[in-house]
C-alpha cells in the first residue's frame, strides 16, 4: 500500500503505512436543535449511510451511539470498481469515505442520528475537506436510502441553515445511495483498536467526548464494533 494521501506525518502500524497530522485540534462540536421534522415510527431495522471526512472518527462516533447495531466503514458516491482505499484516495473516483449506520429505529430515529452527525461527527460547512484531511473524498454527505430518508434531510439542512446554527453556510450534499462497498479490514474499528495513534488523539477522541457530554441520553460506553458482528 502507497501513503496515505492525507496530510501529515506517516507513521507505519501493523505493517501497513497510515498518516497522521501535525498537531492539530479537533474540529469543536456544536450544540444545535433537535430536528423538527423526524422519520415516522418504524418497527425493523433501518441503515443511513454518512460522509464527514476520515471514516475513522465518523464511525468511531457511531459505534457509541445507543440504537445503532452496525457502523460500518467504506465508500460511497462512486463506482464499485473503484471503491478501494488507494484509488479513493485519489479524490477521482466519485467515493466519499463513509459509513453505513444500522440501527433500531424504536431506540434512535434517523432524525436524532442527523442530529449527532452535524453536532459532533464533523463540521458541516467544510467544502471538501475535514479537519487535515483535503479532497472531495472528505466532503461532507448524505446517501438516503429512501424518500423518506430524503424528506427528513432536505428539512433538516433547510431547519438548519434557517436558524443559521452555523456561522458558515453548511455545504451538506444529500443525495440518493446507490451502493455502499465496505473499506478495507484495517480501517474497520480503527478508533477503538487504536486510541493512542497520533491521528485518532487529535481528531477523533475529542468526538466521543462531546457525544458524551452533548447526548448522554444517547451514549453508550461500549461501542459496536465491526470485528465481534456476528457472521
Amino acid at each position: 500500500m502507497t501513503i496515505s494521501k492525507r496530510l501529515g506525518l506517516c507513521f507505519a502500524l501493523g505493517g501497513v503505512l497510515l498518516s497522521a497530522p501535525l498537531a492539530l485540534a479537533a474540529e469543536r462540536a456544536v450544540r444545535i436543535p433537535a430536528p423538527a421534522v423526524d422519520e415516522a415510527a418504524h418497527t425493523g431495522p433501518e441503515t443511513a449511510v454518512f460522509a464527514g471526512g476520515c471514516f475513522w472518527g465518523v464511525q468511531g462516533v457511531f459505534q457509541h451511539v445507543r440504537g445503532v447495531t452496525s457502523a460500518v466503514s467504506g465508500y460511497a458516491g462512486g463506482a464499485k470498481e473503484t471503491a478501494s482505499y488507494e484509488t479513493v484516495s485519489s479524490g477521482k473516483t466519485g467515493h466519499a469515505e463513509s459509513v453505513k449506520v444500522t440501527f433500531d429505529p424504536k431506540e434512535v430515529t434517523y432524525g436524532r442520528l442527523l442530529q449527532i452527525f452535524f453536532s459532533v461527527a464533523h463540521n458541516p460547512t467544510q467544502l471538501n475537506y475535514q479537519g487535515p484531511d483535503r479532497g472531495t473524498q472528505y466532503r461532507s454527505a448524505i446517501f438516503v436510502a429512501s424518500d423518506e430518508q430524503k424528506k427528513v434531510a432536505d428539512a433538516y439542512l433547510a431547519q438548519l441553515d434557517g436558524t443559521k446554527t452555523f456561522p458558515e453556510p453548511i455545504v451538506t450534499k444529500i443525495s440518493a445511495l446507490h451502493g455502499f462497498y465496505p473499506a478495507e479490514a484495517y480501517h474497520q474499528d480503527f478508533l477503538t483498536l487504536n486510541p493512542d495513534y497520533p491521528y485518532i488523539v487529535y481528531n477523533d477522541m475529542p468526538k466521543i467526548d462531546s457525544l458524551k457530554a452533548i447526548f448522554p441520553s444517547d451514549f453508550k460506553a461500549q461501542p459496536v464494533l465491526v470485528s465481534k458482528a456476528k457472521t
